[in-house]
């Protein structure tokens, strides 16, 4: 049976780290999907979770708190620039297996095997479909030029994916350009960056802009719901991934990796194969919408309504190592 709880006020040493037969898990997804997925990899195994959920800075801090006597098995997180921090904090280690090696592309997992990542996340453009020709859609390069002025709609400088995206961006193309880019995007907000992305999303089916960035699943979601106000959102607007030719679709992860202290690694180790198995892939993709690290495996209907997309094959760990220039740059454009 899985033993969940929340961080906040709890002690330090909550669980037993003696026990062979489980696995305890640090995460800062707050998926029913996830708990699925747990159940699951009980059912199969017999290997019992213990489960901690808390925001990833409140993660890193506890762990590192906790030191050598940390009962963290497995940290999960979102975003390859969290996961970066998580390795930089000297709270992982790295994991050996050919498994993981083969399942999961070079580019969605750690140089040196500290994490890797386990379902793909992609940053795309929300279009209106009366406002908008989709073949005015290049890359996100060029939602830098005056064509796009006042139509634009993103989230704050704070946000993580956008972060990323930037460090992406510095990654291909160097921090000089990249600073001009952002300072021509932020030219062409249609407000100041506020809400999440789902809120970008009605924004413009709302009309308030023409085109936002958000990640594919939050498009996802307002098509599978079962809320009228939410499909009505859902048929106003179209997805778009930069092809390749345009630098292809930027794309994140989620992603895990063993702690330093693991008492139970062996467990530990077995949980991330498992959650990068066929089975786990297609809990992934179905209960959550995000794309599976495979690409040859078959997608729920909504995700395959979006289309395929090709990456822009930049490696993920950039993110994090780019990460303090890229905040630096938004706040010096402008990019509240």
């Amino acid at each position: 049976m899985l033993k969940y709880v929340t961080l906040l006020a709890l002690p330090f040493l909550l669980f037993s780290c003696a026990d062979k037969n489980e696995v305890n898990i640090y995460s800062s997804r707050h998926y029913d999907t996830d708990l699925e997925l747990f159940d699951k990899f009980t059912e199969e195994t017999g290997i019992e979770i213990n489960l901690i959920e808390g925001s990833s800075d409140e993660l890193i801090e506890r762990i590192n708190s906790e030191g050598i006597n940390s009962p963290a098995d497995v940290i999960i997180t979102v975003d390859a620039g969290r996961l970066w921090r998580a390795k930089e904090a000297g709270i992982l280690q790295p994991y050996k297996s050919e498994y993981l090696d083969e399942r999961v592309a070079p580019e969605l997992r750690d140089d040196d095997g500290y994490w890797v990542g386990l379902s793909q996340r992609v940053r795309a453009m929300i279009y209106h479909k009366e406002r908008v020709n989709p073949e005015d859609l290049q890359g996100y390069w060029e939602l830098g030029n005056e064509q796009w002025a006042d139509r634009l709609c993103i989230r704050s400088s704070n946000n993580i994916y956008n972060q990323s995206l930037v460090a992406s961006l510095i990654e291909t193309h160097g921090l000089e350009e990249t600073e001009e880019w952002a300072t021509n995007l932020v030219a062409n907000f249609a407000r100041s960056p506020q809400g999440g992305d789902t809120d970008q999303v009605r924004a413009v089916a709302s009309g308030l802009c023409d085109v936002a960035l958000a990640n594919h699943y939050y498009l996802g979601r307002l098509v599978a719901s079962s809320r009228s106000a939410d499909k009505e959102v859902a048929e106003q607007v179209e997805i778009y991934f930069p092809p390749a030719e345009y630098g292809g679709a930027h794309v994140n992860i989620s992603g895990a990796g063993i702690a330093a202290n693991s008492p139970n690694r062996d467990n530990a180790l077995r949980f991330l194969e498992f959650l990068a198995t066929d089975e786990a892939q297609k809990i992934y993709s179905i209960g959550n919408m995000e794309f599976p690290i495979s690409d040859d495996m078959e997608l729920p209907p909504v995700l395959e309504m979006m289309g395929e997309f090709e990456s822009d094959a930049v490696n993920v760990t950039s993110y994090g190592r780019n990460n303090p220039d890229a905040i630096r740059l938004m706040d010096r454009v402008g990019w509240r």
